[in-house]
């Protein structure tokens, strides 16, 4: 039986390789601002305490910047302490905060199904056993019955106008040409409630989020300051941007999503092995749970030998199998090997295959489309002529087999499940689905 997380936290601050789990956020880069450092600091590396984090459902998946909170989560929960994870019900009805236009509202049965999504996700990342065990809450429960006199009487007054329009999500958008509405303007009161409300069920003296809702969340203390007089805390993770200072995780619009259904475990695995070599350590820092011994040796082999990109692979690997499961990441290995030509792509599962293809182009064809119709359907080629002739030169492999002759089709090569793979020399592939 495990021992409990007080006399656990003692027994590891007893040990000389102790770090404090304030010392390792700040040194993982994962504190932008916060409030008072010493008193936050004190009772973070004293006996446990009760924390959250919270998450709107405003899409059926959480995303990496989500990943960050539930790892600054996780390594608070290591250390001892106990995390409520907040699914916002209430607050996912009124919308995803955009910065230059109103939310987007979202029908109450989505959001209601979105909040089941995101606390299945949620759940793999925290313990739900022993005496610090994580909690699962939804602030629908407390809002729901909530009265528009009640919140006006019991939360509003503590509000103050002035120090409202202060905030910067405020002052941004009611200097934007779209102004303010009534709905954005009290999503701060609604966020400082959910932290009253978990202060005074669970005795939550702690909230995470990022930077960018430090106004969001310092709603909660100064409320909490007013209703109860106590002091809670707050901590603000930055941004996480790229060296050339472009937004990470979105490439043209695109989240990388946790759900595996819109974001394929292949995708993931390259997202993270694209890493640049100037973002590699940090991005280790924050998403993995590598030691400081661990991540030096990378950060020199980044620096003596980076056309190897064994840190980039440690990353994609530590990562992706926190988020997949390893049997998912090594699939991905595998199919990135066998398409490649380094692998057998017929001893890959179907569905990994044709997600590492959702990577490709890709055509449908018949099975007696002839492979050199196909080159110029997947712009391998940019001719039949040039098909041909690079069929005879020997540059084309249909799953990873030399094709001989331009009389062949796609039905003489599909794999199982009617699959090819086309390649044209070493790197330049495309997908066929035969039908």
């Amino acid at each position: 039986m495990s021992q409990p997380a007080s006399a656990a936290l003692a027994a590891q601050q007893n040990d000389p390789s102790f770090v404090s789990v304030w010392d390792e956020l700040k040194w993982r880069g994962l504190i932008h601002v916060s409030t008072d450092e010493p008193e936050l600091k004190a009772a973070l590396d004293g006996d446990p305490i009760t924390f959250y984090c919270g998450f709107d459902p405003t899409a059926p998946s959480l995303h990496l910047g989500n990943l960050v909170q539930l790892l600054v989560m996780r390594r608070l929960q290591l250390a001892g302490h106990r995390p409520l994870a907040l699914v916002g019900g209430s607050t996912g009805l009124i919308g995803d905060p955009r910065p230059t236009a109103e939310r987007t509202l979202t029908a109450r049965d989505t959001v209601a199904e979105w909040v089941g999504y995101l606390q299945a996700q949620i759940s793999r990342f925290l313990s739900f056993d022993d005496d610090n065990a994580a909690r699962l809450v939804n602030n629908l429960d407390w809002t729901a019955p909530l009265s528009a006199i009640d919140f006006l009487r019991d939360i509003g007054k503590y509000f103050r106008v002035g120090t409202m329009l202060k905030k910067d999500a405020v002052s941004a958008r009611l200097n934007s040409d779209a102004g303010i509405s009534y709905t954005e303007f009290s999503y701060q009161i609604l966020q400082g409630l959910d932290f009253l409300e978990l202060y005074r069920s669970y005795d939550c003296v702690l909230q995470t989020g990022g930077s960018d809702q430090w106004g969001n969340l310092t709603s909660g203390t100064d409320l909490i300051r007013r209703a109860e007089q106590a002091t809670v805390h707050a901590i603000g993770t930055p941004l996480i941007t790229n060296s050339d200072g472009t937004k990470f995780g979105k490439s043209e619009g695109n989240a990388v999503w946790l759900d595996d259904r819109l974001t394929s475990p292949y995708a993931f695995y390259q997202f993270w092995l694209n890493t640049d070599d100037a973002d590699v350590i940090e991005r280790l820092k924050i998403f993995t749970f590598l030691t400081r011994d661990e991540l030096e040796r990378l950060g020199a082999a980044v620096a003596a030998e980076p056309f190897r990109r064994e840190a980039q692979r440690a990353l994609a690997y530590e990562v992706t199998a926190l988020v997949h499961g390893a049997e998912a990441t090594d699939a991905a290995i595998a199919a990135a090997a066998a398409l490649f030509g380094q692998g057998d792509l017929a001893g890959l599962p179907e569905l990994t295959l044709r997600q590492a293809l959702g990577e490709l182009v890709t055509v449908e064809a018949r099975q007696n489309t002839p492979l050199v119709q196909l080159l110029v359907d997947t712009k391998l080629t940019t001719s039949a002529s040039e098909a041909r002739r690079a069929i005879a030169q020997g540059g084309v492999y249909a799953n990873n087999v030399k094709v001989e002759t331009d009389a062949a089709t796609a039905g003489e090569v599909a794999l199982p499940g009617g699959i090819v793979v086309l390649r044209r020399g070493k790197k330049t592939l495309a997908g066929v689905f035969v039908s």
